[in-house]
């Protein structure tokens, strides 16, 4: 057994502890603004609820891809850079320089603690909106933290419910999985990231796993809310699956 627990920061930024191990996944620790894109503005709309420095000492940063500052803003670009292990794409550690190291699609790397523990960290599928996105959106991916002896952790990364992320389901043993969630729209009237129904279909396929939906708040492209998904699980009579954290606030998920 590992005992699990998230924070949310704001938006998909979170601090997990997991297994012995303190690991933040797409850091953005930018005050409220706006970034100029070449086809759109994003809007962030509320500042994160603990600062950098407050979360203390963290065993590694995880970004799901670098392109896009919902993600990765200025300054969780300076968190991410400075992290002892950091990991992104392949793509998107080219471009970063430094530290930071590249997974493609199921790989998988390992870090240890002061404690001879040891995390496996492995990348899985993403598609960052409809078929055919990827040329538009670029590379993405998702994570499963492992532990010995415990249930693993899936953080999706900006997704949508597609063949890649229901394979983590046949390939692993889930006890929690951070859906980006939200329903983004940037391009038109299609999802970026999954909606309602693409979480409750990550309910289905993770059936034994506890539902933790992030990036779901924050910023002004998110048209779905964290109300909008407590809603549809309790309609589909699976309030019981879901767990919405209040930003700032260090929730305990049981494994």
């Amino acid at each position: 057994m590992a005992n699990l627990t998230i924070t949310l920061i704001g938006g998909p930024t979170a601090l997990i502890a997991y297994g012995g191990f303190r690991v933040v996944i797409d850091p953005t620790f930018d005050p409220p603004g706006d970034y100029k894109l070449p086809y759109t503005t994003l809007t962030k709309t509320v500042g994160p609820a603990l600062s950098a420095d407050a979360l203390g000492p963290v065993d590694a940063v995880l970004v799901s891809h670098d392109q896009h500052w919902d993600n990765l803003d200025h300054s969780g670009r300076n968190y991410f850079l400075k992290a002892k292990h950091a990991f992104t794409t392949k793509a998107g550690a080219a471009r970063l320089g430094g530290n930071v190291a590249g997974l493609a699609p199921w790989e998988n790397t390992t870090i240890h603690n002061a404690v001879g523990k040891t995390l496996t960290i492995t990348a899985t599928p993403a598609r960052h909106g409809p078929a055919g996105i990827e040329p538009l959106s670029g590379d993405v991916i998702g994570f499963v933290l492992g532990v010995e002896n415990a249930r693993s952790v899936y953080v999706t990364g900006d997704t949508t419910w597609f063949d890649g992320t229901a394979e983590v389901a046949n390939r692993f043993d889930i006890g929690a999985v951070l859906p980006f969630a939200g329903a983004a729209q940037t391009r038109g009237p299609f999802n970026l990231t999954m909606n309602t129904n693409d979480v409750i279909e990550t309910a289905r396929h993770f059936s034994k796993a506890a539902i933790v939906p992030v990036h779901s708040d924050s910023w002004a492209h998110l048209t779905q809310t964290r109300g909008d998904i407590a809603a549809s699980f309790k309609t589909m009579g699976i309030e019981a699956r879901l767990t919405i954290l209040q930003p700032g606030v260090a929730t305990e998920i049981p494994l």
